[in-house]
């Protein structure tokens, strides 16, 4: 099968640069299983790193531009490579290929390994919409706490000790205060990371990768035959009647 990573920004041009690209793009294919491609591919049109709702909102027409083209180039399915999961649902209004999100593959996940589960996310300016993300996802009641790390997206790989340090003295919290028993990365950056395995180690509750989630929620629904409902993500009326995506957008 092959499946579309697909970065809601320009990954290529920005700080990160082409070689991030090619690294996620590396791991991804590590991950997955046999007879599986994934393929990294940015959009063009969007903010440099993803830290509020405002820059979620800036993305997402381009995003699923680029989604749109993954199915039409014959791609199985499609993970929208940010964990605040911009533009999922309309996305799956316009496609029929299975379209997930890192932060509602992982919170499902997360909800099946224990009672509480905890998101480590960015900043405390971002935890109200972290449970907003619960909710939608309908493990709010399972949600014990959204807790911040203080390091901003583009600084997380600056001091790999540091925020490995970090990432642990958050999760320990989680567990010993909030009485989480998972953990997810908010963040597709501190996913790539690939700590998940040291910080479960440390803490003693499993940590879930949201890169590897979405991963294998993508893969399990394309080996099952399976995308989202179209009862639930209908398109849109005025598609349906004949009108194009492209003139849709200038009305």
């Amino acid at each position: 099968m092959r499946i579309a990573y697909v970065v809601p920004g320009p990954m290529s041009k920005g700080p990160m640069g082409l070689k991030e690209m090619k690294r996620r793009e590396a791991l991804l294919n590590a991950w997955a299983f046999a007879g599986t491609e994934v393929s990294v591919i940015d959009v063009m049109d969007g903010p440099a790193s993803i830290e509020s709702a405002y820059e979620e909102a800036l993305c997402i027409p381009a995003t699923i531009d680029v989604i749109m083209r993954c199915e039409r180039d014959g791609f199985d399915a499609a993970i929208i490579g940010c964990f605040g999961d911009p533009g999922l649902e309309a996305a799956r209004e316009l496609t029929t290929m299975p379209v997930v999100g890192p932060c509602e593959s992982s919170l499902l996940l997360a909800a099946s390994l224990g009672h509480k589960l905890s998101v480590l996310t960015i900043f405390e300016s971002m935890v109200a919409g972290q449970e907003l993300l619960a909710y939608r996802a309908g493990v709010l009641e399972k949600l014990a706490s959204v807790r911040a790390t203080g390091i901003p997206v583009l600084d997380l790989m600056k001091n790999p000790d540091q925020t490995r340090e970090k990432l642990i003295e958050t999760a320990a919290l989680c567990v010993k205060q909030d009485r989480a028993d998972a953990l997810l990365f908010g963040c597709m950056t501190m996913s790539f990371l690939d700590l998940a395995d040291e910080v479960s180690s440390a803490v003693g509750a499993p940590a879930i990768n949201a890169g590897k989630a979405a991963l294998k929620h993508a893969e399990t629904l394309v080996s099952m035959g399976l995308s989202h409902s179209k009862t639930a993500y209908p398109m849109p009326a005025k598609m349906r009647a004949g009108q194009s995506f492209e003139a849709l957008r200038v009305a």
